[in-house]
């Protein structure tokens, strides 16, 4: 797939508008990780360098009431993009609009205009997030080209993700491209031995894409709060454990599929109680006793993934090993991270989420060959399913 960039588009003296992803975390009016507005600058910075009239368009939270309206200002964002580049930035606290129009029309090369959250739109009949015909219309009325930069949005039909581009000649920017690039190479044409590390709380959020990365993997690793679904389907005790007994028979079918590829814990760290526990232990997987829960893997299962990574050449890995949040049931992901941070001569890719954030607070991040902005995003492109963002943009 080759899909024109924002490099093919020229853009001297043109309104462009970018979907950027200024989804950011913020508590009490201020930003606690700026990582997402500092993703964006590369095709910011190259559009406003090449004398394009930039309109940034974001979501930032769910907007559902007025309460959420309040906490979720975009304005908090503005003052945080003007503060790591150049060009002059204007906020619009507007949708559309007299105010928002004159903005635009008024800009100079070179020049931001950042617009108020595109979700303000949801509280009139969810008209952003059900791709409302006239708000897509409306909003590609301001510019000359859309870009696409949002890869944590993309896999939602949007009226900002899919709307503009029906009606604007439209692009990828650096950051979609790359993870374009990225996971497409990974999917379609990785470097072997491709290894799969899958992890989080339920089977039922990760069924397409275990699905798929058995059709394409070398081996496939299963951890956290989904492998008690696994061992329970293997005729395991799981205790209190996270368990989805509606999906035991997939569980058993993934395993029958999957063959040695699938590789599931041997062991499992167990509490007896999710909070405040007395009674901390390891026991083998699938022998987990009443009244304990399983909320790491074990030591053995560790040694056992660090064996399956070696030679490995591909890595892609998406979840948790257990409650990672909690130190006592952090050791099997701080272990799995430490161990693609230190492998050598492979291709190693996060798929955003949980994972993203294990490898930053671990302060691990620079080792990895890729962190993926978007973990649905990433997840959907690892099922193999085309995301709407990026089919909407024109092939070369």
């Amino acid at each position: 797939m080759s899909k024109v960039t924002v490099k093919d588009l020229d853009v001297k003296g043109k309104h462009v508008i970018v979907r950027v992803d200024f989804n950011v975390p913020h508590k009490d009016g201020k930003i606690t990780d700026d990582n997402r507005v500092r993703a964006a600058l590369p095709t910011i910075n190259y559009l406003t360098e090449n004398g394009a009239k930039v309109l940034l368009l974001s979501h930032l939270g769910k907007v559902k009431s007025e309460e959420d309206k309040a906490k979720n200002d975009m304005s908090i964002v503005a003052d945080c993009l003007a503060s790591l580049q150049s060009a002059p930035v204007t906020f619009v606290n507007a949708t559309r609009g007299e105010e928002l129009e004159a903005a635009v029309k008024g800009q100079e090369d070179g020049s931001i205009v950042l617009m108020q959250n595109t979700r303000y739109e949801d509280l009139d009949g969810k008209k952003e997030s059900g791709n409302d015909p006239e708000l897509g219309a409306y909003w590609a009325s301001l510019g000359d080209y859309f870009v696409e930069d949002a890869f944590g949005s993309v896999h939602r039909a949007h009226a900002s993700t899919v709307g503009i581009a029906t009606h604007l000649p439209s692009a990828l920017g650096f950051l979609v491209e790359k993870e374009v690039n990225v996971l497409g190479k990974a999917l379609n044409d990785p470097e072997r031995p491709l290894v799969a590390i899958l992890g989080g709380a339920k089977v039922s959020d990760k069924i397409a894409v275990i699905d798929n990365l058995l059709k394409i993997a070398d081996k496939v690793l299963i951890g956290g709060g989904m492998s008690y679904t696994f061992a329970y389907a293997k005729g395991g005790t799981v205790g209190t454990s996270l368990l989805e007994e509606d999906r035991v028979e997939m569980a058993k079918e993934f395993m029958e599929k999957g063959g040695d590829k699938l590789v599931l814990p041997v062991d499992t760290v167990v509490a007896n109680d999710f909070s405040n526990p007395t009674e901390i232990k390891t026991v083998a997987a699938g022998e987990i006793p009443e009244g304990f829960m399983g909320l790491d893997i074990g030591p053995e299962t560790v040694a056992l993934f660090k064996k399956e990574l070696e030679g490995a050449k591909t890595v892609f890995w998406n979840g948790p090993m257990g409650v990672f949040e909690d130190e006592r049931f952090a050791k099997g992901t701080i272990e799995v991270c430490e161990s693609l941070a230190n492998l050598e001569g492979a291709t190693t890719i996060i798929g955003g989420g949980d994972s993203a954030s294990a490898a930053k607070n671990l302060g691990f991040a620079e080792k990895f060959s890729h962190i993926s902005t978007g973990g649905g995003a990433s997840l959907e492109y690892m099922e193999g399913k085309e995301l709407p963002g990026i089919t909407i943009i024109p092939e070369k």
